[in-house]
């Protein structure tokens, strides 16, 4: 299943791309009664954990039992719409814990190590990104006033939690995992080269904190649908070029192995969100460094879960 959420102002509710229209749970509800018990919350709806789950699959058999008829009601009643009707925002629009893992592809070790001191960790590294910041698929991110002059990508394959995880065994870490989306970990690259003369990932961070610089989305896959995390492609554009061409069997640390390792420390619930890293191709180690500017599209895409495309936009004030 892909699994989204729906932009009703001031608001939102939970839904799920059924070909290329979009179900909404809470409007389904007048022709399947089973609708009802779908929580309007991705993070409400996660932690029904399977049971929660089947629901929704109970409503996609229905649809396709009887596709003529359903599909017509659900038209009249406005349950069911195109997917580009349909305006998304991040389908976990506020995670409770949102963990951004770094320095994670070889590959992309070895870029930003060109002319540093740089090597791969002992352990992994991670820091908490502020999910304020949290856009959903085509809401474009703002260059920053401060310093918008090198704004830079990091497509990021990541996984969604779909129930308690605490101090988890790596063999068991996959069984938190419900599914997987797309994160965009934008990045002011002012802070780079000063992180990278200090080495204090506190300033590098900081770049990474500012207002619409995490963009996510459009779907959660559920791991039935993607069995094997690394098996996958992602891919970033910019304005149609390809950036960042990747496969996650270059990931240096195993995603069960991150879990676990990131579970000793943070007690992960339903909804929240942990990012795998970013892979070679970004814009600060090019020769001559490419970063966005207003007017650019950039997009990542995962095969089996889809594209998240956000324009690029001058600051708003």
């Amino acid at each position: 299943m892909k699994l989204l959420t729906i932009s009703v102002p001031p608001g939102s509710r939970t839904g799920v791309l059924v070909g290329d229209e979009v179900l909404d749970f809470a409007l389904s509800g007048q022709v399947f009664p089973l609708a009802g018990w779908v929580p309007a919350s991705m993070s409400n709806l996660l932690a029904g954990g399977e049971e929660g789950l089947n629901v929704i699959r109970r409503q996609i058999d229905l649809l396709e039992r009887n596709r003529q008829d359903e599909q017509a009601r659900l038209r009249a009643c406005g349950a069911l719409k195109p997917r580009k009707e349909v305006r998304l925002l991040a389908p976990v629009p506020r995670p409770g814990i949102l963990l951004s893992h770094g320095r994670a592809y070889h590959s992309h070790l070895e870029e930003m190590a060109k002319g540093a001191n740089m090597k791969a960790p002992e352990d992994p590294r991670a820091f908490l990104k502020n999910t304020n910041q949290i856009i959903g698929p085509d809401a474009p991110i703002e260059l920053p006033r401060l310093f918008p002059d090198m704004v830079d990508f990091e497509g990021e394959f990541s996984l969604v939690f779909g129930r308690d995880c605490h101090a988890v065994d790596e063999k068991d870490a996959l069984e938190a995992v419900v599914g997987y989306t797309i994160i965009n970990d934008v990045s002011a690259r002012n802070w780079v080269e000063h992180f990278l003369k200090t080495n204090d990932p506190d300033i590098n961070r900081q770049g990474k904190q500012l207002p619409t610089f995490c963009p996510m989305g459009p779907v959660i896959v559920t791991k039935d649908e993607l069995p094997n995390p690394h098996d996958v492609t992602l891919t970033t554009t910019l304005n149609g070029q390809v950036m960042q061409s990747a496969h996650t069997s270059d990931l240096i640390w195993p995603i069960s192995q991150l879990i676990s390792y990131f579970s000793r420390f943070y007690p992960f619930r339903a909804g929240d969100i942990l990012t795998t890293g970013s892979p070679a191709g970004v814009g600060y180690a090019r020769n001559p460094k490419v970063f966005m500017k207003a007017g650019d599209e950039v997009a990542v895409t995962v095969d089996r879960v889809g594209t998240l495309r956000n324009p690029i936009v001058s600051a708003s004030n």
